[in-house]
């Protein structure tokens, strides 16, 4: 019997990660470096350098915040950052059998920034993100799934990396809300669309800072990531659905993930103001043949939700690696991050446990096709 599936977790990429590079890229390598821990940057004090531009930047325009390196005084203390790293397994299966699950599926933290302008510096980084990832999955004996981080902007190095990660346990392929400066129903990503297709694979839309443009607009230390890490995946949903895309591929799944539900109402009514289809259609039977599932946050109503998306379609995670120890708190860490989520759930007598289930194990599994 199929266990609880956590489909959004995360690993912070540590520095033993950029060991996977091949040998001409080593110059140019990530390294960290770090700056008094009185500046703007606060306990970010810590940072990757990457082709001149440092992440986490948690002041400014085109800012970020993120959980790696681990290096950071805000994060270095915590007792499981070797777990959040995935440099120890048996650490993260113990958080795992705490938090009720079975197996995880993992995303990536540094890379839902936008790290770099040069298309072969990224084709690189994501190579090696992916075969480091590759050998976490060998080592964790399957319990650790992953979705391949693609370079986006060469086509043919992400069939590679799509190919690769098939082959070696990658379960979906990242996406961000908008790549670059193309959306996400843009024909430029139809080659990828199609691999995925034939491999089985699903395009997993996270939350996440992938178009400079908009990023340089916001200000974080005012805006935190809502303009150009939350909304974009609204635009993604918004776009696929109207330009059908989903029927140019009629076996292709689609995730929006760590993106909560609450907006599927308002961007479904939009759609039906501009899109002409049968009124029937803009609620769980859109879900069901378009094959798209969206992640569930604890706070928000699920009944209402439930009439607009089905309890097929929708799925839960923990978003371990971006939690804070010991609180259940959302401004303490990433408003995403619920690692109680399968002790409260199947706590809800107001849902029936088939449902619960649902959420927790069947319908992750079928999105991940795992």
């Amino acid at each position: 019997m199929a266990g609880v599936l956590d489909p959004d977790t995360h690993i912070a990429e540590p520095p033993q990660m950029w060991d996977y590079l091949e040998p001409e890229w080593r110059p140019r390598r990530p390294v960290i470096v770090n700056v008094p821990d009185d500046t703007v940057y606060g306990g970010s004090d810590h940072m990757w350098l990457i082709d001149g531009n440092i992440f986490p930047k948690a002041a400014g325009r085109g800012g970020n915040r993120l959980v790696t390196p681990s290096a950071q005084s805000a994060i270095r203390d915590r007792v499981d950052v070797k777990a959040r790293e995935l440099i120890d397994l048996p650490m993260r299966f113990k958080d795992m059998e705490i938090t009720g699950v079975d197996a995880q599926v993992v995303y990536p933290t540094l890379f839902l920034a936008f790290v770099t302008h040069d298309p072969a510096l990224e084709a690189a980084l994501c190579q090696a993100y992916n075969r480091f990832m590759a050998d976490v999955w060998a080592e964790s004996e399957g319990r650790i799934k992953w979705v391949v981080v693609p370079p986006l902007r060469d086509i043919d190095a992400t069939l590679r990396e799509v190919q690769f990660g098939r082959q070696n346990g990658a379960c979906g392929i990242f996406f961000r809300g908008i790549e670059g400066d193309r959306t996400l129903d843009d024909p430029y990503f139809f080659p990828v669309y199609g691999e995925a297709q034939s491999l089985d694979l699903a395009i997993c839309i996270h939350q996440g800072q992938g178009a400079p443009a908009l990023n340089n607009l916001v200000d974080i230390q005012r805006s935190a990531t809502f303009t150009h890490g939350r909304l974009p995946p609204l635009s993604a949903f918004r776009n696929i659905v109207a330009n059908k895309i989903p029927e140019q591929f009629p076996d292709l799944r689609f995730g929006f993930i760590e993106t909560g539900a609450s907006w599927i109402p308002f961007v479904l009514h939009q759609l039906a103001g501009t899109v002409r289809a049968d009124s029937q259609f803009w609620g769980p039977r859109l879900f069901e043949e378009y094959r798209i599932w969206v992640s569930y946050e604890l706070g928000e109503d699920l009944p209402y939700l439930l009439n607009y998306i089905g309890e097929d379609h929708i799925v839960v995670g923990t978003d371990y690696g971006h939690h804070a120890p010991g609180t259940t708190d959302r401004l303490a860490a990433d408003p995403s991050a619920q690692v109680h989520m399968v002790k409260e759930l199947r706590s809800r007598s107001e849902h029936s446990e088939r449902t619960i289930e649902k959420l927790l194990v069947d319908n992750p599994h079928t999105l991940y096709a795992v």
